[in-house]
């Protein structure tokens, strides 16, 4: 679901959704190196370092780290300049860039969980959850990394418990710009506020959809195609659609029935497990190597 109940003067929206987590990622192996440069490593990914949330969140954190270590000194001498905090990052790219499922966002944070524990810094939850709120307003909820109801611009969570089912998740092709909806007239920005307590009681809907399907024909044959199986819902501001299914197998024949369809053969398209706890922390110690 997202809610937008109101916009806020500095241009962001406040807003009301629901984050669970799908067992499908990017993967991201990092390596400390004896030297200050953080390389990052990947075939096919276009995106220039200098721009790549991943560079910008290991940056941030080296930076952040720095300023406390000689701000920690009190003007007395310090060699917090003089230790090298360099990495290797090799990314694969699993997750489409535009899907509207947080593969940046998720990689951002990634990255500042996994090299506070690489480089040793100790920074807290918290903190960490901070430094990402300045790279995307989704990033604190995968360091934080349990299923949560989202307030404000998304950095206010409460966790919740979801069923975990199975979702097929089928992504047309085309990159939806989150800011060209979230600024689109017709956009609805005046929904009844949800209470926590109350959440499971209302009618979810994502206030995205109608815009979306509207600006992008594929977006609505994806809604389409999907309602013949069942409820049809997009994440964020898509252009993925999916639908919950109680069963991997039933999630599995649906899928093999999408790919067989002319239209959507060519589409992304798979089926993961939703998680009410990211893997990150749990796997964290035996995915970092240094």
């Amino acid at each position: 679901m997202l809610h937008i109940t109101g916009r806020r003067q500095d241009g962001y929206h406040e807003l009301q959704t629901v984050f669970q987590f799908i067992d499908f990622a990017d993967q991201l192996v990092f390596e400390r190196r004896e030297d200050d440069s953080i390389i990052r490593h990947s075939a096919d990914f276009p995106v220039p370092e200098d721009e790549d949330i991943i560079i910008r969140a290991a940056r941030l954190l080296r930076t952040e780290y720095r300023r406390q270590e000689n701000a920690a000194a009190r003007g007395g001498s310090s060699d917090a300049a003089l230790k090298k905090y360099g990495a290797d990052i090799t990314l694969k790219k699993n997750i489409p860039m535009g899907a509207g499922l947080g593969g940046g966002s998720s990689d951002a944070a990634t990255t500042l969980v996994a090299l506070n524990e690489l480089w040793a810094m100790q920074f807290s939850i918290d903190e960490l959850a901070a430094m990402g709120l300045s790279l995307g307003a989704d990033v604190p909820v995968f360091i934080r990394g349990f299923a949560a109801f989202a307030e404000g611009i998304g950095e206010k969570l409460s966790p919740v418990s979801l069923p975990e089912n199975w979702y097929l998740v089928l992504i047309p092709p085309v990159h939806v710009s989150t800011k060209e909806i979230f600024s689109h007239p017709e956009l609805t920005r005046d929904c009844s506020a949800i209470k926590l307590c109350d959440l499971l009681r209302h009618e979810w809907r994502n206030v995205c959809t109608p815009v979306v399907a509207k600006s992008y024909p594929m977006v609505s044959q994806a809604i389409d195609i999907i309602n013949n199986y069942s409820k049809a819902r997009m994440s964020g501001t898509g252009a993925s659609v999916f639908a919950g299914f109680d069963s991997k197998a039933r999630a599995e024949e649906i899928l093999q029935q999408i790919r067989l369809n002319p239209l959507t053969a060519s589409w992304f398209s798979f089926v993961a497990r939703g998680l009410n706890q990211s893997p990150l922390h749990g796997f964290l110690k035996t995915q970092v190597s240094g």
